[in-house]
């Protein structure tokens, strides 16, 4: 599949900004079974310096400073995007126990980006919770194979969570969204992402875009998609890292568009910074993945 994506955001300021620094990770970052071109990005005004430099995990990032005063910032992502992961990824008859995962990911010796020893412990936004690992249970028992547990845990979240947007900001605890069992994407990715590493096995947490698509009969809302949130985990050597989607309770496959992967949603926050002056802010975010062949006609 060939998507064109487009991803907007309008922040708007009470008073003016005389001082402003941003992250944005916006643009994908390299990933086996998918391929990016003609990015490009656009903000409006024009910053003073835009910095851009690969991030210590799978992500990019691009750094603006913007030195005179703005009562508005828009900032315009576009880019291309191939996805081939090849067949639908299920579990096998061989698939690698979790204790033999566990154990390989202990002695695995690669300290490269996406390296399996960075998402084996806590991280500043996925604290490891003693609740999560007594609600799991023997759902990760030491000798259950690794994808079908994994698969299990992804369809448990989705069916015991409620889907509840505006439940839950960037900033709730993993903890708060645990215990009220609602919330969003990112809720649920860093609930997985806390279940899978109290087993021992390294979890990521991933930000990309997800192809929805509209009710029978419906068109397909322009700028009505947003950005999803879904976890890698390291299945060994064999396998490698396999993508699982715990809000539609799947494992993914060409629907998913891979941006950006970190320890939790910190390192791969779309945007955030810090700007002097202003006494308030909103923010409207736009998102459009269209198939290339929608896209021509639009």
């Amino acid at each position: 599949m060939i998507y064109h994506v487009r991803h907007q955001t309008i922040v708007r300021y009470a008073s003016p900004v005389r001082l402003a620094r941003f992250n944005l990770r916006l643009r994908p970052a390299p990933w086996t079974g998918q391929w990016t071109s003609d990015y490009a990005l656009t903000v409006d005004p024009l910053p003073s310096a835009i910095e851009s430099r690969p991030g210590a995990w799978p992500v990019n990032v691009a750094r603006l400073v913007i030195e005179n005063p703005i009562r508005q910032l828009t900032i315009e992502s576009r880019f291309r995007a191939g996805v081939d992961n090849g067949p639908q990824i299920s579990p096998q008859s061989d698939d690698p126990t979790i204790a033999t995962v566990a154990q390989a990911a202990l002695l695995d010796r690669d300290m490269g980006p996406s390296a399996p020893a960075h998402y084996l412990y806590a991280s500043p936004r996925a604290p490891l919770l003693a609740p999560i690992g007594d609600w799991v249970g023997d759902m990760l028992a030491p000798d259950r194979p690794i994808v079908a547990a994994a698969l299990d845990l992804t369809r448990r979240i989705q069916a015991e969570f409620a889907y509840e947007p505006g439940a839950t900001d960037a900033s709730t605890p993993v903890a708060d969204a645990f215990a009220a069992r609602h919330g969003v994407c990112q809720d649920f990715a860093h609930v997985m992402v806390v279940a899978l590493r109290l087993a021992g096995l390294p979890a990521a947490y991933v930000s990309g875009y997800l192809r929805t698509l509209p009710p029978p009969g419906r068109p397909r809302l322009i700028g009505a998609d947003a950005m999803h949130a879904w976890v890698m985990l390291w299945c060994g050597p064999t396998r490698g890292w396999i993508g699982f989607d715990p809000t539609n309770g799947v494992i993914t496959h060409d629907g998913h568009l891979f941006v950006a992967m970190g320890r939790d949603y910190a390192d791969v926050a779309p945007m955030d910074g810090l700007f002097v002056g202003g006494a308030g802010q909103s923010l409207r975010v736009m998102v459009d993945v269209a198939p290339e062949e929608e896209a021509a006609l639009s």
